[in-house]
């Protein structure tokens, strides 16, 4: 990068947070799965005011800026190319909680807050934030929007764009949009904060929100539940849908090989009993404000008379909860264990899954016998975390395009999203581009226009690179 250029961004944070050296950038410019490597001068400013300042210098030469939270993505979304020409935005120095409005049931909070320390801090004003998920102790709250992220609480909660009532956002050329209102009602034209929610860095930078508050759950009933086959986890969802309405919090639905897996290369991680019995198993969680809500138990008696339940163990306490989620949550880590694989994180309506699965595994296994996949998510609302490895685990990888062009023509064919929750990034981003309705594209192409016209931010991630 040019040395005016450094200059003028030491000017704009301080010379201890702009990071030339390549050894110590290093750690922001390789990305969780170890896939995607880049270049750039990394930046950590400490408030909006730097950040604008920033960005202002990144416009003014036609910088591009990459702006990262946690580094968690699993698409390549907060990584630079290698050309060294890039800024690389760490917000992690931005992690302020400024206000918790027990009142208003908000929160506000700067992008680089991690989640984890967002829970324990309005847990201790006797509130609950339920965006929650396996890397929640390094996700920051910017990449969490920036990817309008999921989690196991959608069901009841929503994702981030549910959770979020204001943003404020750094332009392109430095300007600041401050819509902090925290309303739940704002009828004024458009509403601009969905816009950079899930837009992967590509329009700003996120550097503030205020996101929902709820009380806490007094009442919470857990179960590991084994069903004989796909179809019976739908009628079970219908089922417990119906008995507990909104309390129903969490439904996972957890390939047994996954199970065994987590036992098998995480000794920490216990079960609750042995799971060879099912070849699929549902993780449910009801929770509720009263003591007295839906009996789980009562619930699952019922579908065992129905034949939609084969076995199932019930949380005695909160610890034997918290072990049955630690079980969901250490899945992607004993993957990674064995061998790494490729991940594929779709949605589709709920009652069309059964049928994905059993068609799209076969088209699979068809033409690669090797496969070794490994399948769960969050079947409750249509999110499966569809992920294909491979014993020996390169063989995955040599036949990458093949695997996603089977699994992605399947879920375009039952019109389903090949991007449920992570985004798009660099690793989608050629599927998604010829996949993507054309004139939904265009429109997108044009915002992104209309608000970024010199083409600074994240270039290479979601849409397609700007024609000169």
């Amino acid at each position: 990068m040019d040395s005016e250029i450094i200059s003028r961004l030491k000017e704009a944070v301080g010379s201890d947070y702009v990071i030339t050296d390549e050894e110590k950038a290093r750690p922001f410019l390789i990305d969780w799965t170890k896939r995607f490597r880049g270049r750039a001068v990394v930046v950590r400013p400490g408030s909006t005011e730097e950040v604008s300042r920033v960005m202002a210098v990144a416009y003014d030469t036609r910088t591009p800026v990459v702006p990262q939270s946690g580094g968690t993505t699993l698409v390549g979304g907060s990584i630079p190319d290698d050309s060294g020409r890039a800024i690389l935005l760490s917000l992690g120095r931005m992690n302020r909680i400024e206000e918790i409005d027990t009142g208003n049931d908000t929160v506000t909070v700067e992008a680089g807050l991690i989640l984890e320390q967002l829970h324990r801090a309005v847990e201790e004003k006797g509130r609950f934030f339920p965006l929650s998920f396996g890397t929640q102790g390094s996700a920051q709250i910017g990449g969490a929007l920036a990817t309008n992220a999921g989690g196991t609480a959608v069901l009841r909660y929503g994702n981030m764009r549910d959770l979020c009532l204001g943003l404020e956002v750094v332009l392109p050329d430095g300007r600041v949009m401050t819509a902090l209102r925290g309303l739940r009602k704002d009828n004024t034209g458009y509403d601009l904060k969905q816009l950079f929610i899930g837009s992967e860095g590509t329009l700003g930078v996120i550097t503030r929100a205020v996101l929902k508050l709820f009380p806490i759950p007094r009442g919470r009933q857990t179960a590991l539940v084994g069903i004989p086959d796909l179809e019976s986890s739908v009628k079970l969802l219908d089922r417990v849908k119906a008995a507990a309405g909104s309390e129903l919090t969490g439904f996972e639905l957890i390939q047994r090989k996954c199970i065994e897996r987590v036992a098998e290369q995480l000794p920490g991680v216990e079960l609750p009993g042995p799971v060879d019995d099912c070849p699929w198993w549902i993780l449910a969680e009801l929770s509720s404000q009263a003591q007295e809500g839906a009996s789980l138990e009562a619930i699952l008696a019922e579908a065992f008379e129905a034949g939609e339940v084969a076995n199932a163990y019930l949380a005695q306490s909160l610890s034997d909860s918290e072990a049955f989620w630690r079980i969901r949550e250490s899945i992607p880590e004993a993957d990674a264990i064995v061998g790494n694989n490729l991940h594929n994180d779709v949605s589709l309506k709920i009652s069309l899954i059964p049928e994905f699965l059993e068609v799209t595994v076969k088209r699979l296994y068809d033409a690669y016998p090797w496969l070794d996949p490994s399948l769960y998510g969050h079947l409750g609302d249509g999110n499966i975390h569809f992920n294909i490895g491979s014993i020996p685990s390169n063989l995955a990888f040599e036949n990458e395009e093949g695997i996603r062009r089977i699994t992605y023509e399947e879920v375009v064919k039952r019109n389903g999203s090949i991007s449920a929750e992570h985004g798009i990034g660099q690793l989608k981003r050629g599927h998604f581009l010829a996949l993507k309705d054309p004139l939904e594209l265009e429109i997108m192409e044009r915002i992104s226009q209309a608000i970024d016209p010199r083409g600074i931010m994240n270039p290479g991630k979601l849409l397609a690179d700007r024609k000169d």
